[in-house]
């Protein structure tokens, strides 16, 4: 009896062991995944939620809601209007940057929307747009914060410039698929000749922190 019971006790601590072993695996493979997927979204997440577990949940929270999403792509006229939208934002900036900070904010908008984001607030759409653009989407934060100190007319100039070029990265990942690439070489060519005044002599511009992008 004694030696029965024993053997039972022994089948369940192995069947827990197990239990534990298979889900620490589970565990590390899912963390894994999330963390290839969403890249320094994934450290930004942790950082606001204050725990792994609290972040890898919301970030599967993202990839479902944005699964229940219709997203497209863009049609090649839309591509082109948009292209040429963003080349007349970009030309108006040095007569009148903050202008052109509000428009380039509301053309990643109208981007988002034809592509099937639902643009409700700003909080959320950077979070839908993390599932999708994770490697863009804290330029587009950065550049958020700089248009709200736009709207209360404190951003400075060197402030806009760089809000533009973080709109400028999300835009190109939005206008996505071949054609689109196309059309991001016609932005990357315009950008290498174009004026974002002004640029303090004593200062090395031609990176950004958070993007590495050129301008």
């Amino acid at each position: 009896m004694e030696i029965e019971i024993g053997i039972t006790i022994a089948f369940v601590a192995a069947v827990v062991i197990i239990g534990v072993l298979v889900s620490f695996v589970v565990s590390r493979k899912r963390s894994k995944r999330l963390k290839e997927r969403f890249g320094p979204e994934y450290d930004h997440t942790v950082r606001h939620s204050g725990s792994r577990e609290k972040a890898e949940a919301e970030l599967r929270e993202r990839e479902e809601r944005v699964r229940q999403f219709d997203i497209v792509a863009l049609l090649p006229n839309d591509r082109r209007r948009y292209q040429e939208s963003w080349a007349i934002i970009q030309g108006r900036f040095v007569d009148d940057p903050k202008t052109a900070v509000e428009e380039a904010n509301g053309l990643i908008r109208e981007v988002m929307q034809r592509r099937g984001y639902p643009v409700i607030d700003f909080e959320q759409s950077a979070a839908d747009l993390s599932v999708d653009y994770p490697a863009v989407v804290e330029n587009y934060r950065a550049a958020y914060q700089i248009s709200v100190r736009n709207e209360r007319g404190v951003a400075d100039t060197e402030e806009l410039r760089q809000a533009l070029v973080y709109y400028r990265a999300l835009f190109r990942e939005l206008l996505g698929g071949s054609e689109g690439r196309e059309q991001n070489r016609t932005i990357i060519e315009a950008d290498e000749g174009a004026d974002y005044e002004p640029q303090p002599q004593k200062q090395n511009l031609n990176k950004t922190k958070r993007g590495g992008l050129r301008i």
